[in-house]
Order: structure tokens, then sequence, then C-alpha cells
């Protein structure tokens, strides 16, 4: 086994998605680490849009993923949510498992400063889910939470509807945002949105505003690279 093999997690069944992550992701890494991806198989949904689909990809990946576990030093889960994958994993392996919701609070935190920071992301259910999955990780407070603003697109959308119209959904909902308070970080509430950090740095350029913008996927990959590199990702 290499000694720095991810897997990275699409629990949704769309491989556009995962094409797209691959993609991004693979140039990204240094030449040590080997990434692996995994789509969810065709029971799982298409897009991730609630809870109950959430619990429904949950249920059609983990018996296909429990087989790969010795296969790989850490597991990166990419769907922007409280997913159930990632506790479920941590069941059957003390390797890394990491959310890429959790990934970009965590470096949300670490840049926002004394400022504050958000999310954009995809149907408007998910501005209260997030909502609530950020007073579960970080605390009621939300330590400059601004919010969530969202685009009125499901996941899958994000790559079948024209490229132009995604960006101008993305970009009204980043100026949303920006109108709360004083937004210093701006977090990519989808996996789909791996790649779009121009769309929300387009928006920007008529305020004079910039922020640091957070793809939940890479921060995902990178911790658990770092975690890997640190000493982690053997079981104990």
């Amino acid at each position: 086994m290499a000694p720095r093999s991810i897997l990275v997690i699409n629990p949704n069944s769309t491989a556009s998605i995962t094409d797209s992550l691959k993609q991004m992701l693979e140039p990204l890494v240094p030449a040590d680490t080997i990434l692996s991806f995994f789509t969810g198989p065709p029971a799982a949904p298409k897009s991730i849009n609630d809870n109950e689909t959430s619990a429904r990809s949950a249920d059609a990946c983990l018996p296909a993923l429990i087989p790969l576990l010795p296969h790989h030093a850490g597991f990166v889960v990419a769907c922007y949510s409280e997913h159930s994958l990632v506790p479920l994993l941590r069941q059957y392996t003390k390797k890394p498992v990491v959310g890429i919701f959790e990934a970009s609070i965590t470096h949300a935190l670490l840049l926002k400063g004394t400022s504050g920071w958000g999310i954009v992301t995809t149907g408007k259910i998910w501005e209260d889910l997030l909502s609530i999955g950020v007073g579960n990780f970080v605390g009621e407070d939300g330590n400059g939470f601004e919010g969530v603003e969202s685009t009125g697109l499901n996941a899958d959308e994000l790559h079948s509807v024209g490229h132009d119209e995604v960006k101008k959904k993305i970009g009204d909902a980043v100026v949303r945002l920006i109108g709360r308070g004083d937004v210093r970080v701006i977090c990519l509430g989808c996996a789909g949105m791996a790649g779009l950090d121009d769309a929300v740095t387009k928006a920007l350029e008529p305020l004079g505003k910039s922020v640091y913008i957070i793809d939940g996927v890479k921060a995902g990959v990178m911790q658990v690279d770092s975690l890997i590199r640190s000493g982690y990702g053997d079981e104990i």
C-alpha cells in the first residue's frame, strides 16, 4: 500500500462531479501522495439535496467502502454537509476520515481574523441545515459566522446548467452574503462548486472587496494529507 494513499469519496452517483474533483485535485497534491476516487453506486442519489438523500447515499455507499479501507491511509468525504458517512467510516477505521464541511470550517476559523465568515451553497434547504451544522461544530455563537446564502441549484445542476448561469447565481449569492457584515472568508458549500473560485472573485470586483475563498474539497484533502504525514495514517 502506498504510504500516502487518499481516497476521495463522492457519495452521490454523478460521475461528472467525481471527474471535476479529479481534474482539480491531482495537480495540487505532492508527487508522493496518491489520490484515488470513489463515486457512489447507482443506488445512491444523483444529487444530495437534503437529509433524506444524504442518508440514502450513506446506505448505498458504506457497503462498497468498507472493503476499501485497508487499501488507503486516509479518506475525504466530499459532500458539504454533516454527512453520516464521516462518523460511520470512523467506526470501521482509526485512519483519518474528514468531511469537507468540517475541513472548510476549520480553515475559515484560522483565516478570518477578527472578521466574519460564511457559506455559499446550492439549494435553499441547505441554508438552515448548514447553519445548524455550523452550530453543532463550533458552538451556537458561530465564531463570526455570518450565515449561508444559496444559489437555488442542486449539486448535479452545477454541471448541467450553462456555465454562465451557474457563475451568475454563485455571484449573486456571494453579494448577498457580503452584505450581511464584515465577511473575510467565503466557503464554497458544495463539492460540485470545486474550481468555481473565479465566480466569487468576479462578483466581488465591482465591490472592491477581496476575501479568502475556501474550497472544502481542497481543504479536506490537504488536512488528510497533513494528518498522514504527521504519522496518523496507520491503525492504532
